[in-house]
Protein backbone atom coordinates (compact mmCIF):
# COMPACT_ATOMS: atom_id res chain seq x y z
CA UNK A 1 0.00 0.00 0.00
CA UNK A 2 2.55 2.42 0.79
CA UNK A 3 4.53 1.33 -2.67
CA UNK A 4 1.14 2.52 -4.19
CA UNK A 5 0.22 5.71 -2.37
CA UNK A 6 4.10 6.52 -3.24
CA UNK A 7 3.67 6.08 -6.59
CA UNK A 8 0.95 8.10 -6.78
CA UNK A 9 2.15 10.79 -4.80
CA UNK A 10 5.00 10.40 -7.09
CA UNK A 11 3.01 10.95 -10.27
CA UNK A 12 1.45 14.00 -8.65
CA UNK A 13 4.54 15.88 -8.29
CA UNK A 14 5.98 14.86 -11.42
CA UNK A 15 2.70 16.11 -13.08
CA UNK A 16 2.86 19.26 -11.09
CA UNK A 17 6.35 19.90 -11.99
CA UNK A 18 5.50 19.10 -16.14
CA UNK A 19 2.29 21.74 -15.47
CA UNK A 20 4.68 24.41 -14.50
CA UNK A 21 7.42 23.44 -16.67
CA UNK A 22 4.77 23.56 -19.61
CA UNK A 23 2.64 26.71 -18.42
CA UNK A 24 5.80 29.01 -18.86
CA UNK A 25 6.53 28.36 -22.95
CA UNK A 26 2.49 28.16 -23.63
CA UNK A 27 2.40 32.03 -21.96
CA UNK A 28 5.61 32.91 -23.78
CA UNK A 29 4.12 31.94 -27.12
CA UNK A 30 0.82 33.59 -26.19
CA UNK A 31 2.72 36.39 -25.54
CA UNK A 32 5.06 36.24 -28.48
CA UNK A 33 1.56 35.91 -30.84
CA UNK A 34 -0.16 39.13 -29.41
CA UNK A 35 3.26 41.00 -30.09
CA UNK A 36 2.93 40.05 -33.47
CA UNK A 37 -0.70 40.74 -33.67
CA UNK A 38 0.19 44.28 -33.04
CA UNK A 39 3.03 44.53 -35.09
CA UNK A 40 0.67 43.32 -38.04
CA UNK A 41 -2.02 46.32 -37.17
CA UNK A 42 1.16 48.59 -36.93
CA UNK A 43 1.92 47.65 -40.23
CA UNK A 44 -1.77 48.19 -41.71
CA UNK A 45 -1.95 51.49 -40.27
CA UNK A 46 1.09 52.72 -41.68
CA UNK A 47 0.43 51.21 -45.05
CA UNK A 48 -3.10 53.16 -44.69
CA UNK A 49 -1.60 56.48 -44.18
CA UNK A 50 1.01 56.21 -46.73
CA UNK A 51 -1.58 55.12 -49.21
CA UNK A 52 -4.26 58.14 -47.52
CA UNK A 53 -0.77 60.81 -47.42
CA UNK A 54 0.88 59.45 -51.26
CA UNK A 55 -1.36 57.71 -53.19
CA UNK A 56 -1.07 59.70 -57.02
CA UNK A 57 -4.81 60.46 -56.40
CA UNK A 58 -6.48 61.66 -53.33
CA UNK A 59 -8.66 58.66 -51.66
CA UNK A 60 -11.87 58.37 -49.28
CA UNK A 61 -10.51 57.12 -46.18
CA UNK A 62 -14.13 55.53 -45.66
CA UNK A 63 -13.94 53.29 -48.52
CA UNK A 64 -10.44 52.21 -48.36
CA UNK A 65 -11.40 50.59 -44.79
CA UNK A 66 -14.04 49.04 -46.14
CA UNK A 67 -12.03 47.78 -48.80
CA UNK A 68 -9.68 46.33 -46.22
CA UNK A 69 -12.09 44.86 -43.84
CA UNK A 70 -14.32 43.00 -47.32
CA UNK A 71 -10.86 41.89 -48.47
CA UNK A 72 -10.17 40.43 -44.92
CA UNK A 73 -13.50 38.95 -44.80
CA UNK A 74 -13.46 37.56 -48.95
CA UNK A 75 -9.85 35.45 -47.93
CA UNK A 76 -11.71 33.33 -45.83
CA UNK A 77 -14.07 32.04 -48.14
CA UNK A 78 -16.12 32.73 -51.23
CA UNK A 79 -19.68 33.24 -48.61
CA UNK A 80 -17.93 35.67 -46.16
CA UNK A 81 -18.05 39.26 -46.85
CA UNK A 82 -18.98 42.77 -45.94
CA UNK A 83 -21.85 44.58 -46.39
CA UNK A 84 -22.56 48.17 -46.98
CA UNK A 85 -25.32 49.83 -45.63
CA UNK A 86 -26.66 49.86 -48.66
CA UNK A 87 -26.35 46.18 -49.37
CA UNK A 88 -27.28 45.25 -45.81
CA UNK A 89 -30.71 46.90 -46.76
CA UNK A 90 -30.43 44.91 -49.82
CA UNK A 91 -30.39 41.93 -48.51
CA UNK A 92 -32.74 42.22 -45.92
CA UNK A 93 -35.33 43.20 -48.54
CA UNK A 94 -34.33 39.94 -50.26
CA UNK A 95 -35.49 37.89 -47.54
CA UNK A 96 -38.41 39.23 -47.72
CA UNK A 97 -39.38 38.25 -51.47
CA UNK A 98 -39.11 41.52 -52.82
CA UNK A 99 -35.86 43.43 -54.54
CA UNK A 100 -34.74 44.67 -57.83
CA UNK A 101 -32.24 42.91 -60.44
CA UNK A 102 -31.23 40.49 -62.64
CA UNK A 103 -33.04 37.25 -60.82
CA UNK A 104 -29.49 35.42 -60.70
CA UNK A 105 -27.89 33.48 -57.54
CA UNK A 106 -24.12 34.08 -58.04
CA UNK A 107 -20.64 33.06 -56.68
CA UNK A 108 -17.07 33.27 -56.54
CA UNK A 109 -15.18 30.71 -58.18
CA UNK A 110 -11.19 31.21 -59.45
CA UNK A 111 -12.04 34.88 -59.84
CA UNK A 112 -14.71 34.79 -61.89
CA UNK A 113 -18.34 35.22 -61.32
CA UNK A 114 -20.66 31.60 -61.26
CA UNK A 115 -23.92 31.42 -61.60
CA UNK A 116 -25.56 28.90 -58.82
CA UNK A 117 -28.76 29.50 -60.89
CA UNK A 118 -31.37 31.84 -62.05
CA UNK A 119 -34.75 32.17 -60.66
CA UNK A 120 -38.06 31.52 -61.83
CA UNK A 121 -39.83 33.90 -64.30
CA UNK A 122 -37.26 36.44 -63.45
CA UNK A 123 -35.04 38.61 -66.51
CA UNK A 124 -31.97 36.32 -66.29
CA UNK A 125 -34.55 33.04 -66.34
CA UNK A 126 -35.94 34.56 -69.30
CA UNK A 127 -32.96 35.74 -71.17
CA UNK A 128 -31.48 31.93 -70.80
CA UNK A 129 -29.26 32.44 -68.14
CA UNK A 130 -28.18 28.89 -66.76
CA UNK A 131 -26.76 27.41 -63.74
CA UNK A 132 -22.91 26.90 -64.18
CA UNK A 133 -22.38 30.20 -66.97
CA UNK A 134 -19.41 31.66 -65.81
CA UNK A 135 -20.08 35.74 -65.92
CA UNK A 136 -16.40 37.02 -67.14
CA UNK A 137 -17.83 40.72 -68.69
CA UNK A 138 -20.30 43.26 -67.28
CA UNK A 139 -21.24 45.82 -70.05
CA UNK A 140 -17.51 44.71 -71.15
CA UNK A 141 -16.00 45.56 -68.37
CA UNK A 142 -14.23 42.28 -67.10
CA UNK A 143 -15.12 41.09 -63.59
CA UNK A 144 -11.84 39.33 -63.54
CA UNK A 145 -10.42 40.08 -59.86
CA UNK A 146 -12.97 42.24 -58.57
CA UNK A 147 -14.83 40.41 -54.97
CA UNK A 148 -18.28 39.16 -55.70
CA UNK A 149 -19.61 42.24 -53.98
CA UNK A 150 -17.83 44.40 -56.51
CA UNK A 151 -19.27 42.36 -59.02
CA UNK A 152 -22.63 42.20 -57.92
CA UNK A 153 -22.55 46.14 -57.78
CA UNK A 154 -21.68 46.15 -61.58
CA UNK A 155 -24.97 44.05 -62.15
CA UNK A 156 -27.07 46.65 -60.32
CA UNK A 157 -28.89 49.52 -61.77
CA UNK A 158 -32.39 51.38 -62.19
CA UNK A 159 -35.32 48.69 -62.69
CA UNK A 160 -35.50 48.66 -66.93
CA UNK A 161 -32.28 50.03 -67.92
CA UNK A 162 -30.37 47.34 -70.08
CA UNK A 163 -27.11 45.55 -69.15
CA UNK A 164 -24.61 42.78 -71.55
CA UNK A 165 -23.58 40.06 -70.05
CA UNK A 166 -20.86 38.51 -71.11
CA UNK A 167 -20.97 33.94 -70.38
CA UNK A 168 -18.41 31.34 -70.70
CA UNK A 169 -20.58 28.18 -70.95
CA UNK A 170 -19.34 24.65 -71.03
CA UNK A 171 -19.94 22.77 -74.15
CA UNK A 172 -19.97 26.28 -76.25
CA UNK A 173 -17.02 27.14 -77.97
CA UNK A 174 -16.57 30.71 -77.78
CA UNK A 175 -18.15 33.07 -74.96
CA UNK A 176 -21.24 34.88 -75.99
CA UNK A 177 -23.15 38.24 -75.04
CA UNK A 178 -26.53 38.18 -73.27
CA UNK A 179 -28.69 41.48 -73.33
CA UNK A 180 -30.77 41.42 -70.11
CA UNK A 181 -33.55 44.16 -68.96
CA UNK A 182 -33.42 45.00 -64.65
CA UNK A 183 -36.95 44.34 -63.71
CA UNK A 184 -38.25 44.48 -59.87
CA UNK A 185 -37.71 40.43 -58.72
CA UNK A 186 -41.16 39.62 -57.00
CA UNK A 187 -40.27 35.85 -55.97
CA UNK A 188 -43.03 33.66 -55.72
CA UNK A 189 -41.46 31.47 -53.44
CA UNK A 190 -43.88 28.29 -54.10
CA UNK A 191 -45.48 27.53 -57.32
CA UNK A 192 -47.96 24.81 -56.79
CA UNK A 193 -49.96 23.08 -59.50
CA UNK A 194 -51.30 19.79 -60.64
CA UNK A 195 -50.21 17.04 -62.94
CA UNK A 196 -53.12 14.28 -63.45
CA UNK A 197 -53.33 13.42 -59.61
CA UNK A 198 -49.84 14.73 -58.29
CA UNK A 199 -49.35 17.67 -56.42
CA UNK A 200 -46.14 19.64 -57.95
CA UNK A 201 -44.55 22.54 -55.90
CA UNK A 202 -42.06 24.29 -57.14
CA UNK A 203 -40.15 25.57 -54.58
CA UNK A 204 -38.03 29.00 -55.72
CA UNK A 205 -36.00 30.18 -52.89
CA UNK A 206 -36.29 30.14 -49.11
CA UNK A 207 -37.55 33.08 -48.21
CA UNK A 208 -40.26 34.43 -45.10
CA UNK A 209 -43.12 33.57 -47.93
CA UNK A 210 -41.57 29.86 -48.36
CA UNK A 211 -43.27 27.97 -45.63
CA UNK A 212 -47.18 30.07 -45.47
CA UNK A 213 -46.94 29.64 -49.85
CA UNK A 214 -46.14 25.82 -49.53
CA UNK A 215 -48.46 24.90 -46.84
CA UNK A 216 -51.62 27.12 -48.46
CA UNK A 217 -50.39 26.26 -52.16
CA UNK A 218 -50.55 22.41 -51.12
CA UNK A 219 -54.02 22.61 -49.54
CA UNK A 220 -55.42 23.92 -52.65
CA UNK A 221 -53.86 21.49 -54.91
CA UNK A 222 -55.47 18.93 -52.60
CA UNK A 223 -58.75 20.53 -52.48
CA UNK A 224 -58.80 20.48 -56.33
CA UNK A 225 -58.12 17.33 -56.60
CA UNK A 226 -61.16 16.45 -54.62
CA UNK A 227 -59.31 15.21 -51.22
CA UNK A 228 -55.98 13.67 -49.89
CA UNK A 229 -57.24 10.42 -50.97
CA UNK A 230 -57.43 11.67 -54.93
CA UNK A 231 -53.78 12.27 -54.53
CA UNK A 232 -51.38 9.99 -55.54
CA UNK A 233 -48.31 11.27 -54.26
CA UNK A 234 -46.23 15.22 -54.61
CA UNK A 235 -43.04 16.34 -56.29
CA UNK A 236 -41.32 18.57 -54.04
CA UNK A 237 -39.18 20.63 -57.39
CA UNK A 238 -36.14 22.10 -55.56
CA UNK A 239 -34.16 22.59 -58.85
CA UNK A 240 -32.22 26.01 -59.46
CA UNK A 241 -33.30 26.42 -55.87
CA UNK A 242 -29.81 28.65 -54.60
CA UNK A 243 -31.49 28.61 -50.91
CA UNK A 244 -32.14 31.36 -48.65
CA UNK A 245 -32.94 31.18 -44.81
CA UNK A 246 -31.95 27.70 -43.09
CA UNK A 247 -35.24 28.86 -40.86
CA UNK A 248 -37.42 27.76 -43.58
CA UNK A 249 -35.72 24.73 -44.67
CA UNK A 250 -36.39 23.66 -40.95
CA UNK A 251 -40.58 24.07 -41.83
CA UNK A 252 -40.42 23.05 -45.12
CA UNK A 253 -38.63 19.46 -43.97
CA UNK A 254 -40.73 19.48 -41.00
CA UNK A 255 -43.68 19.61 -43.46
CA UNK A 256 -43.33 16.27 -44.67
CA UNK A 257 -41.59 14.44 -40.88
CA UNK A 258 -43.78 13.35 -38.25
CA UNK A 259 -39.98 12.85 -35.81
CA UNK A 260 -36.16 12.44 -36.00
CA UNK A 261 -33.85 15.13 -36.64
CA UNK A 262 -33.86 17.76 -39.97
CA UNK A 263 -30.38 18.90 -39.76
CA UNK A 264 -27.30 19.69 -37.60
CA UNK A 265 -24.70 22.42 -37.26
CA UNK A 266 -21.14 22.79 -36.03
CA UNK A 267 -19.26 25.32 -35.24
CA UNK A 268 -15.69 25.73 -34.07
CA UNK A 269 -16.84 25.09 -30.54
CA UNK A 270 -18.74 22.10 -30.20
CA UNK A 271 -20.63 24.13 -27.65
CA UNK A 272 -22.21 25.67 -30.21
CA UNK A 273 -23.79 23.52 -32.23
CA UNK A 274 -27.58 22.93 -32.53
CA UNK A 275 -29.57 20.20 -33.70
CA UNK A 276 -33.33 21.01 -35.01
CA UNK A 277 -35.87 18.15 -34.90
CA UNK A 278 -39.15 17.49 -36.71
CA UNK A 279 -42.74 17.67 -34.79
CA UNK A 280 -45.30 15.61 -35.51
CA UNK A 281 -47.58 16.34 -38.54
CA UNK A 282 -47.09 15.76 -42.14
CA UNK A 283 -49.06 17.45 -44.28
CA UNK A 284 -48.89 15.24 -46.88
CA UNK A 285 -50.48 12.44 -44.85
CA UNK A 286 -47.67 10.14 -45.59
CA UNK A 287 -48.22 10.45 -49.60
CA UNK A 288 -45.10 9.36 -51.47
CA UNK A 289 -42.94 12.08 -52.48
CA UNK A 290 -40.61 12.98 -54.75
CA UNK A 291 -37.72 15.54 -54.70
CA UNK A 292 -36.16 17.05 -58.07
CA UNK A 293 -32.63 18.63 -57.41
CA UNK A 294 -30.20 19.81 -59.43
CA UNK A 295 -26.56 21.60 -59.78
CA UNK A 296 -28.40 24.60 -59.09
CA UNK A 297 -29.98 23.31 -56.06
CA UNK A 298 -27.82 24.35 -53.33
CA UNK A 299 -27.55 25.44 -49.32
CA UNK A 300 -31.24 25.31 -48.27
CA UNK A 301 -32.30 23.48 -51.01
CA UNK A 302 -29.83 21.06 -49.67
CA UNK A 303 -30.74 20.65 -46.59
CA UNK A 304 -34.21 19.59 -46.97
CA UNK A 305 -33.12 16.81 -50.10
CA UNK A 306 -30.79 15.45 -47.43
CA UNK A 307 -33.25 15.51 -44.92
CA UNK A 308 -35.99 13.45 -46.33
CA UNK A 309 -33.68 11.49 -48.22
CA UNK A 310 -31.75 10.10 -45.09
CA UNK A 311 -35.40 9.43 -43.64
CA UNK A 312 -36.51 7.35 -46.35
CA UNK A 313 -39.40 9.91 -46.63
CA UNK A 314 -38.59 10.78 -50.32
CA UNK A 315 -36.74 9.43 -53.42
CA UNK A 316 -34.45 12.51 -54.64
CA UNK A 317 -34.64 12.38 -58.05
CA UNK A 318 -32.16 14.41 -60.86
CA UNK A 319 -28.28 15.36 -61.37
CA UNK A 320 -25.94 16.13 -58.02
CA UNK A 321 -26.47 19.29 -55.99
CA UNK A 322 -24.26 22.23 -55.98
CA UNK A 323 -22.47 21.29 -52.44
CA UNK A 324 -23.01 24.59 -50.02
CA UNK A 325 -22.44 22.71 -46.50
CA UNK A 326 -21.94 26.12 -45.14
CA UNK A 327 -24.06 28.18 -42.37
CA UNK A 328 -23.23 32.36 -42.86
CA UNK A 329 -24.29 34.77 -39.98
CA UNK A 330 -25.24 38.35 -41.07
CA UNK A 331 -23.72 40.36 -37.91
CA UNK A 332 -25.12 44.13 -37.80
CA UNK A 333 -21.86 46.40 -37.61
CA UNK A 334 -21.86 49.92 -36.96
CA UNK A 335 -23.43 52.62 -39.04
CA UNK A 336 -25.99 50.01 -40.12
CA UNK A 337 -23.85 47.71 -42.01
CA UNK A 338 -23.19 43.96 -41.51
CA UNK A 339 -20.60 41.39 -41.82
CA UNK A 340 -21.62 37.84 -43.21
CA UNK A 341 -19.58 35.24 -41.66
CA UNK A 342 -19.17 31.48 -42.27
CA UNK A 343 -19.64 30.53 -38.47
CA UNK A 344 -21.10 26.59 -39.08
CA UNK A 345 -20.90 23.80 -41.20
CA UNK A 346 -24.46 21.76 -41.49
CA UNK A 347 -25.16 18.09 -41.20
CA UNK A 348 -27.87 15.55 -42.57
CA UNK A 349 -29.38 13.58 -39.94
CA UNK A 350 -27.31 10.45 -40.95
CA UNK A 351 -24.57 12.92 -40.15
CA UNK A 352 -23.21 13.50 -43.34
CA UNK A 353 -21.46 16.95 -44.41
CA UNK A 354 -22.34 17.93 -48.09
CA UNK A 355 -19.93 20.27 -48.57
CA UNK A 356 -18.24 20.52 -52.02
CA UNK A 357 -19.78 16.98 -52.57
CA UNK A 358 -23.38 17.83 -52.81
CA UNK A 359 -26.81 15.57 -52.28
CA UNK A 360 -26.40 12.29 -54.68
CA UNK A 361 -29.82 11.89 -56.32
CA UNK A 362 -31.16 8.08 -55.21
CA UNK A 363 -31.98 8.06 -59.34
CA UNK A 364 -29.80 9.82 -61.67
CA UNK A 365 -31.97 11.35 -64.53
CA UNK A 366 -30.39 14.00 -66.86
CA UNK A 367 -32.43 16.42 -68.36
CA UNK A 368 -32.27 16.48 -71.84
CA UNK A 369 -30.69 19.37 -73.76
CA UNK A 370 -32.68 20.95 -76.33
CA UNK A 371 -30.71 22.03 -79.41
CA UNK A 372 -32.39 24.15 -81.84
CA UNK A 373 -30.27 23.50 -85.01
CA UNK A 374 -30.63 19.83 -84.57
CA UNK A 375 -34.30 19.58 -86.40
CA UNK A 376 -35.60 16.84 -84.11
CA UNK A 377 -38.29 19.14 -83.27
CA UNK A 378 -39.15 19.66 -87.05
CA UNK A 379 -38.25 16.02 -87.90
CA UNK A 380 -41.27 14.70 -84.96
CA UNK A 381 -43.67 17.50 -86.45
CA UNK A 382 -43.36 16.31 -90.20
CA UNK A 383 -43.38 12.59 -89.21
CA UNK A 384 -46.01 10.72 -90.67
CA UNK A 385 -48.83 10.32 -88.00
CA UNK A 386 -48.62 6.52 -87.63
CA UNK A 387 -52.63 4.25 -88.32
CA UNK A 388 -54.02 2.35 -86.25
CA UNK A 389 -56.67 -0.46 -86.86
CA UNK A 390 -59.48 2.01 -86.32
CA UNK A 391 -58.16 4.27 -89.18
CA UNK A 392 -58.80 1.17 -91.83
CA UNK A 393 -61.94 1.73 -93.54
CA UNK A 394 -64.37 -0.98 -92.77
CA UNK A 395 -62.35 -1.97 -89.49
CA UNK A 396 -64.72 -3.89 -86.51
CA UNK A 397 -66.17 -1.51 -83.58
CA UNK A 398 -65.40 -3.20 -80.50
CA UNK A 399 -68.70 -3.83 -78.97
CA UNK A 400 -67.45 -5.73 -75.82
CA UNK A 401 -66.97 -2.35 -73.80
CA UNK A 402 -69.93 -0.36 -72.39
CA UNK A 403 -69.76 2.73 -73.17
CA UNK A 404 -68.74 4.01 -69.93
CA UNK A 405 -65.84 1.66 -70.30
CA UNK A 406 -64.95 3.04 -73.83
CA UNK A 407 -64.70 6.49 -72.17
CA UNK A 408 -62.57 5.40 -69.22
CA UNK A 409 -60.23 4.09 -71.70
CA UNK A 410 -60.31 7.27 -73.90
CA UNK A 411 -59.79 9.53 -70.42
CA UNK A 412 -56.68 7.01 -69.31
CA UNK A 413 -55.16 7.41 -73.12
CA UNK A 414 -55.63 11.29 -73.03
CA UNK A 415 -53.97 11.65 -69.87
CA UNK A 416 -51.37 9.55 -71.18
CA UNK A 417 -50.43 11.49 -73.91
CA UNK A 418 -50.54 14.66 -71.57
CA UNK A 419 -47.80 12.59 -70.08
CA UNK A 420 -46.04 12.40 -72.87
CA UNK A 421 -45.73 15.76 -73.76
CA UNK A 422 -44.76 16.66 -70.33
CA UNK A 423 -41.48 14.66 -70.84
CA UNK A 424 -40.86 16.66 -73.90
CA UNK A 425 -41.49 19.94 -72.09
CA UNK A 426 -39.42 18.85 -68.72
CA UNK A 427 -38.08 15.31 -69.16
CA UNK A 428 -36.70 14.74 -65.27
CA UNK A 429 -40.56 16.34 -63.65
CA UNK A 430 -42.52 13.56 -66.19
CA UNK A 431 -39.96 10.93 -64.73
CA UNK A 432 -40.69 11.96 -61.04
CA UNK A 433 -44.74 11.96 -61.86
CA UNK A 434 -43.88 8.72 -63.56
CA UNK A 435 -42.64 7.30 -60.79
CA UNK A 436 -45.44 8.25 -58.20
CA UNK A 437 -48.29 6.74 -60.30
CA UNK A 438 -45.93 3.15 -60.08
CA UNK A 439 -45.41 3.48 -56.18
CA UNK A 440 -49.46 4.69 -55.84
CA UNK A 441 -50.23 1.71 -58.75
CA UNK A 442 -48.12 -0.54 -56.27
CA UNK A 443 -49.89 0.73 -52.76
CA UNK A 444 -53.39 0.04 -54.74
CA UNK A 445 -52.65 -3.64 -55.40
CA UNK A 446 -51.10 -4.18 -51.59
Amino acid sequence: MKKFMMAALGGTLAGALMSTQIAGPLIAQETDRNASIYEQLDLFGDIFERIRAQYVEEVDEKELIEAAINGMLTSLDPHSSYLSPDAAADMRVQTRGEFGGLGIEVTQEEGFVKVVSPIDGTPADEAGMQSGDFITHVDGESVLGLNLDEAVDLMRGPVGSEIIITVVREGVDEPFDVTIVRDTIKLTAVRTRTESDTVVLRVTTFNDQTYPNLESGLKEAVEELGGMDNVNGIVLDLRNNPGGLLTQAIKVSDAFLNAGEIVSTRGRDPADGDRYNAGEGDLAEGKPLVVLINGGSASASEIVAGALQDHRRAIVVGTKSFGKGSVQTVMPLQSDGAMRLTTARYYTPSGRSIQALGVSPDIVVQQPVVHPDTGEEEEEENARPSRTEADLRGSLNNDSLTEDEIKQIEEERAAAEEAAKLRDEDFQLAYAIDLLKGLHAIEVQE
